[in-house]
C-alpha cells in the first residue's frame, strides 16, 4: 500500500484535530482499522474512502490521488502479462480495441498524473 497514503491520512486527521477514535466512531469501527489504514498495513473498503473524503473535506482525487496512480501502475503492469487470446469469439469481438484503448488511457493518465 502507498506509504504516501497512509501519511496523507495521518495528516489530514491531524491537521483536523480528530483522535484515531473520532474517525473510527465516523467510520463505524475500532480505532485499530484508523490504525491500520495510517500505518498503510489495511486498504479502506469504497465506502470508507467515500466517508474519508467527507470527513476531511477532501477531493476523491486530491486525497487519494497516491492510490489511484499506484493502482495505474499495478494494472498497466498485469496488462502487459496479459494472456494471448488463442481463440476469437462473438463475445470477444471488441477485446483487441478495448485493450488499445486501456493502453492508451494508462499511458496518459501516468504521463500526466493522476486520473
Amino acid at each position: 500500500m502507498s506509504t504516501q497514503f497512509a501519511l496523507d491520512l495521518r495528516l489530514a486527521r491531524r491537521k483536523a484535530g480528530y483522535t484515531q477514535g473520532d474517525v473510527a466512531h465516523f467510520l463505524s469501527s475500532h480505532q485499530s482499522l484508523v490504525s491500520d489504514l495510517e500505518q498503510g498495513r489495511r486498504r479502506p473498503s469504497l465506502e470508507q474512502i467515500i466517508d474519508l473524503s467527507l470527513i476531511y473535506g477532501r477531493s476523491f482525487e486530491s486525497f487519494f490521488g497516491a492510490l489511484l496512480d499506484e493502482r495505474q501502475t499495478a494494472l498497466q503492469k498485469r496488462l502487459k502479462r496479459l494472456p494471448v487470446l488463442t481463440k476469437t469469439t462473438a463475445h470477444t469481438f471488441n477485446r483487441a480495441s478495448s485493450l488499445s484503448r486501456l493502453r492508451r488511457r494508462l499511458a496518459s493518465q501516468l504521463e500526466h498524473g493522476s486520473a
